[in-house]
């Protein structure tokens, strides 16, 4: 997959292939471009090849074909400790032995840095991460997300242009990772980092990222801003992994430039928008968001396309309803409606009319 952003490239992978043995592509031929201060993230399921591209950018791993560039300049045969990336891994990586300011002072020395440099460069990377009182204590005496900030300081204290992050954030509990992936988002703004994150949480990739590369298959999938990539799916795979979606299979009898017309398997002709299908007579699997569908009929567009649906369970979840329905065949069907004082609320077995726009409704691959 080519991306056009090669001429201002900081970060440069061309034609990247890595095997284990010599047989199986792990990674397939990847081609990919960040410019200067873009927050990466590299987003797929396990074993899709992401985090053996990040392994290779670091230098813990070697290409087995082609290219990766830094600032224009390759490194493929530069060792790990001479790139000048930051690194921070899920289990932080710390020192037990060490205090916490030891563990920041540590990549310093290895940079042959003076002592007094080193001392303020510890306290200000301390200090970013709201741990400015801790350099004397231990990784043992820091709770979970304590000792992942220090693992960001220690990443950020030598002041790299490029700091890769592999699933940094995995080991917390949810309040404390959403806390923490606005600062790590924050910091690497603020001071203008290239950043490489790799997770397979979804939400964590819509919410911190400039742009995200879903893989699967050793292949990147789609390459976007996280709000293309949830609103403008390019393939089935992409529209299943990213957020929740609704699917209904057919077969495409008509297309008309940015229109086409899908006979679903239970009978019904829905219309829908034709994104990776190509002729009449062609399977097709198209996907619908559950918030772009209307249930209370007097909403409906003018223009929506209408289905029966049967309520088969209504769940309460506080801000939103959402409701599992019958609908064309599939009982997987999915609704989420805002709680409003004028939303209607279900009950199963209830039949009801729901619709929804064309320009929502993508035809993708079967």
């Amino acid at each position: 997959m080519a991306d056009a952003r090669g001429n201002d490239a900081f970060v440069e992978f061309e034609r990247v292939q890595k095997s284990y043995d010599g047989e199986t592509l792990v990674v397939k031929d990847l081609n990919l471009s960040l410019p200067q201060g873009e927050f990466l993230t590299m987003l797929g399921p396990s074993g899709s090849g992401k985090t053996t591209c990040l392994m290779m950018l670091a230098g813990f791993e070697t290409a087995t074909h082609g290219d990766i560039r830094l600032k224009g300049e390759s490194i493929n045969d530069i060792p790990p400790h001479k790139r000048g990336i930051g690194m921070v891994f899920q289990n932080y990586a710390l020192f037990p032995h060490m205090t916490i300011a030891e563990n920041l002072s540590f990549p310093l020395e290895v940079r042959k840095i003076g002592k007094s440099d080193r001392e303020a460069k510890v306290k200000r990377a301390l200090e970013m991460v709201e741990m400015g009182d801790f350099g004397g204590r231990r990784p043992a005496q820091l709770s979970g997300g304590q000792q992942q900030r220090v693992a960001l300081a220690r990443a950020l204290v030598f002041e790299p242009e490029l700091v890769l992050m592999d699933e940094p954030l995995g080991a917390l509990d949810k309040q404390l990772r959403e806390k923490m992936q606005f600062e790590i988002t924050r910091l690497a703004h603020e001071l203008g980092i290239t950043t490489v994150y790799v997770t397979h949480d979804q939400t964590e990739a819509l919410t911190m990222s400039d742009r995200v590369a879903v893989f699967d298959d050793g292949r990147i999938q789609q390459l976007a801003p996280p709000d293309e990539l949830y609103e403008a799916p390019q393939n089935s795979f992409v529209a299943q992994f990213i957020g929740e979606n609704n699917t209904l299979s057919g077969v495409v009898t008509q297309i008309k430039g940015d229109h086409c017309v899908v006979r679903l398997d239970s009978g019904e002709e829905i219309d829908a928008k034709p994104v990776n299908v190509t002729k009449e007579g062609e399977r097709t699997t198209v996907s619908i968001r559950p918030e772009r569908v209307e249930t209370n009929k007097d909403r409906l567009s003018p223009d929506a396309h209408t289905l029966k649906a049967e309520v088969l369970e209504f769940i309460y979840m506080g801000d939103i309803f959402r409701t599992r329905l019958r609908v064309a065949g599939s009982t997987e069907f999915f609704v989420k409606t805002r709680n409003a004082p004028d939303q209607m609320r279900m009950k199963p077995g209830q039949q009801i009319e729901i619709g929804w726009l064309p320009e929502d409704c993508r035809a993708l691959d079967a």
